[in-house]
């Protein structure tokens, strides 16, 4: 899985696959033709509602694989957690980092891709947060 060119068909492909779900149940619950799903498998991009639709089908959050790219790829400045409403602010002190992404973080340390220092000064992940992800392992 690369969590940074994320490939959306190919890894719902793989999850129907997996759950050995037939074409003819997929194509009457998206309200598809079967050519038009064996088409969606090779498309990068889906658009929202029917992304949706696939992740009830499939009983699998498919959005969580943007949350984890922008998690790693977008990180939050303080200013980004800060959301005003009305002369309010709320603030947002923690992050939630997904497994998948803890994974990939934890991967590129234990292959020795990058080191734990490299880590923080690119994905801005707090050195406490990745060292308590680390003794976890």
């Amino acid at each position: 899985m690369n969590i940074k060119n994320i490939h959306i068909g190919s890894l719902i492909q793989s999850k129907v696959e997996e759950q050995q779900i037939s074409i003819e149940r997929i194509s009457k619950f998206l309200g598809k033709m079967e050519n038009d799903v064996e088409r969606m498998y090779c498309e990068k991009s889906i658009d929202t509602d029917t992304l949706l639709k696939w992740s009830k089908l499939l009983k699998f959050d498919f959005f969580r694989f943007y949350t984890g790219h922008l998690i790693l790829y977008a990180p939050y400045s303080r200013v980004d957690n800060t959301i005003k409403q009305l002369d309010e602010t709320m603030v947002f002190r923690k992050s939630i980092y997904t497994q998948e992404v803890k994974d990939f973080i934890l991967e590129k340390i234990r292959t020795g891709t990058m080191s734990a220092n490299d880590v923080i000064a690119k994905y801005r992940i707090p050195k406490t947060t990745l060292h308590k992800w680390l003794k976890k392992i």
